[in-house]
């Protein structure tokens, strides 16, 4: 055995060690090498999978939030999420809104109803927006004037601190809306604008309001000043003191033009999501207001309006000419008018 790891010269013993190969050495390192730089990948590869499962997980729960409130399918098309440029009220990013157009004609009481659904905290009715005659002079400023709007970057009285619910205005068929209908209609179905028409059935009444409301103009007969609307019975009564001239030549024929004008605008706007009100189902049966809320997804809640109705009573008691408008009606289709309070 000795012989193997040592040799006797000049009386010298010398022990030599044995040597290990070095190949056998680097082997060892690089496979200490590899195995930690795989234990370290596999670390790496867990973490960023798991980022990324969180990521998505944040935004499935984001996007059930926004969505999740039990309502009709077939609703949804008719619901916004709108992200406003100055409307920032960032807690109501996810509350669901509801645009909605009235279209009406003038002295069909409009004003009244329009009041009556600002006094709702979540609804934002912008008035009669289009009386503005720049922002119709061509279907081009109307679209601009439409998505205003809707976009939530239209500030007016009505504008809430509440998170939205339903957003519109107010539009009468004389301000361009007949003209370009065609067009409105299409941008209505595109956005899921829901249209409340709103006409009163007695139009010999819309007519006296009318010739009231045009004479005042002119008149001012409250202390100098112009009010379509009053809140006040004593205001009502001043304005009631004028009796308009009616012509019963063209009544007949009048009246034909505006029931013709009634009809074509409902048939324009057949194809949108529309319900139809009358003025005055909704002076005599209330719960018609609770079908409008439903209609516009809003939480039922009592509406209320400070206006007072100006002409009262009998038609009699407001026509200057009652008996030549009295014997033109009579034996006719509007022969009702003559009878009805409202």
């Amino acid at each position: 055995m000795a012989e193997d790891i040592c040799f006797f010269n000049k009386d010298t013993l010398i022990i030599k060690p044995s040597k290990k190969s070095p190949v056998l050495l680097r082997m060892i390192v690089l496979v200490f090498a590899m195995i930690c730089g795989l234990y370290i990948c596999s670390i790496c590869v867990k973490q960023i999978n798991t980022r990324a499962k969180t990521k998505f997980i944040n935004i499935e729960v984001i996007e059930r939030n926004c969505h999740d409130y039990g309502i009709d399918q077939s609703q949804i098309p008719s619901l916004h999420y709108p992200r406003p440029e100055t409307f920032s009220r960032s807690e109501c990013t996810c509350s669901p809104v509801r645009f909605f157009a009235i279209l009406s004609m003038q002295r069909s009481g409009s004003g009244w109803f329009e009041t009556l659904l600002n006094s709702h905290v979540n609804v934002s009715s912008n008035g009669e927006i289009f009386s503005v005659k720049d922002r119709r002079d061509n279907i081009s400023e109307i679209v601009k004037t439409l998505d205003r709007v809707y976009n939530l970057d239209w500030f007016s009285s009505a504008s809430k601190n509440e998170c939205l619910a339903a957003v519109g205005f107010k539009w009468m068929l004389n301000q361009g809306l007949m003209e370009h209908h065609t067009e409105i209609v299409k941008y209505f179905n595109s956005r899921g604008v829901s249209v409340i028409f709103l006409f009163r059935r007695n139009l010999l009444r819309r007519m006296v309001s009318m010739l009231g409301n045009s004479y005042d103009r002119y008149a001012k007969l409250l202390n100098g000043t112009h009010k379509s609307h009053v809140h006040s019975q004593e205001e009502a009564d001043t304005l009631s003191k004028y009796k308009p001239t009616i012509n019963s030549t063209s009544l007949m024929s009048d009246l034909k033009q505006m029931e013709l004008t009634v009809a074509k605008a409902l048939a324009y706007f057949s194809s949108s999501r529309h319900i139809i009100l009358f003025y005055e189902d909704l002076i005599k049966n209330r719960t018609k207001l609770v079908d409008v809320q439903e209609f516009l997804g809003l939480p039922q809640m009592d509406l209320t309006s400070r206006q007072v109705k100006i002409h009262n009573g009998p038609l009699s008691e407001h026509i200057k000419n009652w008996e030549d408008v009295n014997k033109t009606l009579r034996g006719t289709t509007y022969e009702s008018f003559l009878l009805s309070d409202y």
